[in-house]
C-alpha cells in the first residue's frame, strides 16, 4: 500500500524556491515576457538615472545638513529604488546605464546638467535643500506617472507603482520639514489639486498587488518555454 506524504508548507516553499532558480537561468523572452516597446526601455533606463539624481543630492545634503537625518534616509530609500530599476534591466537584458555609480556621475546629459543646478541651489541652505527634495520627488512622480502610461508589462508596473508610493511618502516628509522650519510648501510641478491629494493621503502598501500574482504569471511562462 502507498503510503500519502503530508504536504507542508515547508515543502510548497521549497518547491517555489526551486521554480525561482529555473526562472532566473532562462531569458525574458523564454520565460514567456514579451518584448518590451522603445517607450518602455527609454522608461526604465531614465528612471534608473533619475533615481540615482535623487540619492545623489540627498548624500551631498546629507553631508552639509549632518544634524538633520532626512536626507541620509530617504538616500537609502532611493537606493532601494536604484536596485529594483536594475533588477528589470537585468531581467530584460538591457544595457546598465549607470557605469559609475560615483556620487553625482551621469551617462543622461540632462540628468547630469539638473544634479549640478539642484546641489548648487540646495547648497545655499536648508531651506532650499528641502525644497529640493521636494521638487525631485515632484518631479519623480509625474516621470512615473508617465512612463507607467505607455507599459504593459506587470513587472514593470509593480515597480514603479511601489517607487510611486515611496515618492509621495517622500514629499510628505520634505513638506513636513519644511513646515517645522516655519515654511509653507507650494508645489513647483503638480498642480495645486494633485499635490494637496498626496498630502492629504496616507501611502496604500498594498495597492500594487501580492506578489504571487507575479510569479504565477513566471511560472506560467516557464512551462510554456519547456513544453510548448
Amino acid at each position: 500500500m502507498k503510503v500519502m506524504k503530508k504536504i507542508t508548507l515547508g515543502s510548497i516553499l521549497f518547491v517555489v524556491a526551486l521554480l525561482s532558480i529555473s526562472l532566473s537561468l532562462v531569458s525574458p523572452a523564454a520565460a514567456g515576457f514579451t518584448d518590451l516597446s522603445d517607450e518602455e526601455m527609454k522608461g526604465v533606463l531614465f528612471m534608473r538615472e533619475e533615481e540615482k539624481l535623487a540619492r545623489d543630492v540627498y548624500l551631498c545634503f546629507a553631508e552639509l545638513y549632518p544634524e538633520y537625518s532626512i536626507f541620509s534616509n530617504i538616500a537609502s530609500s532611493e537606493q532601494n529604488h536604484m536596485d529594483a530599476i536594475k533588477r528589470i534591466i537585468i531581467r530584460y537584458d538591457l544595457i546598465d546605464p549607470v557605469v559609475d555609480d560615483s556620487v553625482g556621475i551621469f551617462t543622461n546629459e540632462s540628468l547630469q546638467e539638473l544634479y549640478d543646478a539642484l546641489i548648487t541651489e540646495g547648497s545655499v541652505s536648508l531651506v532650499e535643500a528641502l525644497r529640493v527634495g521636494a521638487a525631485i520627488e515632484e518631479i519623480d512622480i509625474l516621470d512615473i506617472e508617465e512612463y507607467l502610461k505607455s507599459s504593459d508589462e506587470r513587472m514593470i508596473n509593480r515597480i514603479y507603482n511601489n517607487l510611486l508610493d515611496g515618492s509621495e511618502n517622500h514629499l510628505r516628509a520634505f513638506v513636513k520639514e519644511l513646515s517645522m522650519q516655519g515654511v509653507n510648501y507650494l508645489p513647483q510641478y503638480l498642480d495645486d489639486e494633485a499635490f494637496q491629494d498626496i498630502i492629504d493621503d496616507e501611502s496604500d502598501p498594498g495597492r500594487n498587488g501580492p506578489i504571487w500574482s507575479e510569479l504565477v504569471d513566471w511560472v506560467k511562462g516557464l512551462f510554456r518555454w519547456r513544453f510548448g
